[in-house]
């Protein structure tokens, strides 16, 4: 059965610059998408993007919103993968941590 699962991301950054970062991360999935294997769709309008993947007919469609202190991230996983939401969620959350932790210069 089909599950939408929620995560929310602190960071200390400015939008603009969690925007970059976010948007930097999902250009590196889309070049290591190469041999086309996963399919992969992004559309951002302002501080919120749309985006669908898919694989071996899998598809995980999802919403992130930028927001002053956090990103809210939804997904909604397929039969098989929201079996395995807790790892995705928690894999969603490591990631996105280290991608918009505060580098100091």
């Amino acid at each position: 059965m089909a599950e939408t699962v929620k995560v929310d991301i602190p960071h200390k950054l400015t939008r603009e610059a969690a925007r970059q970062r976010i948007s930097e991360g999902f250009d590196r999935v889309r070049s290591d998408a190469t041999g086309g294997m996963l399919k992969f769709e992004d559309q951002w309008t302002g501080d919120h993007l749309d985006f669908r993947a898919g694989m071996l007919g899998q598809h995980i469609v999802g919403r992130l919103d930028i927001l002053d202190d956090h990103v809210h991230i939804e997904l909604d996983l397929p039969g098989f993968l929201a079996s395995l939401a807790n790892k995705v969620t928690g894999k969603i959350r490591s990631e996105g941590q280290i991608l918009l932790e505060s580098k100091k210069a």
